[in-house]
C-alpha cells in the first residue's frame, strides 16, 4: 500500500470506531477553547478540565482576562504546571485580541500564531474546531500513530503537519486528528499498543 492508501484506510477504520471526532477539552467559545489549549500542553486534557470551570466562572469575557491579574489566573491553573508562564500568555492573548484583531479569535494560523504562547498545535485546533478549515493538531497521539502507521518518519511536529497535510483529504484532517487522540489513549499506547484490538493492524506498518 501507499503512504496515500494507508491514510486513506486509516481515515475510513478510526471513522467508524470513533464517530463522534470531538475534541476533550471542554470550552464553550472560542477564547475559552484558546485558553484550555494553552493550558493543555505538558498537561492531560482530563486535568484541565477540571480546572477550567473555576477559571471560565470567574472570568468570563476578554475584558476580564485582560484586566485580569496574571497571578490570580496563576493560583486557579496552578494543578496544570507551567502556571505562571501559562497565566500571563492567557492575559496577553486577551489583550491582543482585543487590541489588533477587534475582540474576534483569528481565523488563520498566520495570525494566531502570532498570540503570547500560541504555537502551530493550538493554532490548527482552533482553525479546524472554531473555524472548520482543514487543520492538522500534530499531537503526541497523532505522530506516534503516524509513524506506526508509516505515513512519516519523524517526530518533529511541524514536518508531521506538513506530511500529513499531503495525504489525507481536507476535509477529513481535522476529525482524523481528534479520533487519533481517542485511540493514542485507548489502543494505541505508547509503551504497549495492544496491536491485536487495533482496527488498523491489517496495514500499519508496525505489524506487518
Amino acid at each position: 500500500m501507499t503512504k496515500k492508501e494507508i491514510a486513506l484506510s486509516a481515515v475510513e477504520a478510526l471513522k467508524k470506531e470513533y464517530p463522534d471526532a470531538l475534541c476533550s477539552l471542554m470550552a464553550s467559545n472560542p477564547f475559552e477553547l484558546l485558553v484550555a489549549t494553552r493550558l493543555s500542553a505538558q498537561c492531560t486534557d482530563a486535568r484541565v478540565n477540571t480546572v477550567t470551570p473555576d477559571l471560565f466562572g470567574k472570568y468570563k469575557t476578554l475584558e476580564d482576562y485582560a484586566s485580569a491579574d496574571s497571578e490570580d489566573i496563576a493560583q486557579i491553573i496552578h494543578s496544570c504546571g507551567f502556571f505562571r508562564q501559562k497565566s500571563r500568555d492567557i492575559v496577553g492573548m486577551a489583550q491582543k485580541i482585543l487590541s489588533d484583531y477587534g475582540g474576534k479569535v483569528p481565523d488563520t494560523i498566520e495570525e494566531l500564531t502570532k498570540l503570547p504562547g500560541v504555537g502551530r498545535k493550538t493554532a490548527n485546533l482552533i482553525c479546524g474546531d472554531v473555524y472548520g478549515k482543514p487543520a492538522v493538531v500534530a499531537d503526541t497521539h497523532l505522530i506516534r500513530i503516524s509513524n506506526r502507521l508509516g505515513l512519516v518518519s519523524t517526530k518533529d511536529p511541524f514536518k508531521v503537519e506538513t506530511e500529513l497535510k499531503k495525504l489525507l483529504p481536507p476535509e477529513e484532517s481535522n476529525d482524523f486528528c481528534h479520533r487519533a487522540v481517542l485511540h493514542g489513549r485507548a489502543v494505541c499506547d505508547a509503551r504497549k499498543p495492544r496491536c491485536e484490538s487495533c482496527v488498523m493492524n491489517g496495514f500499519c506498518r508496525k505489524r506487518i
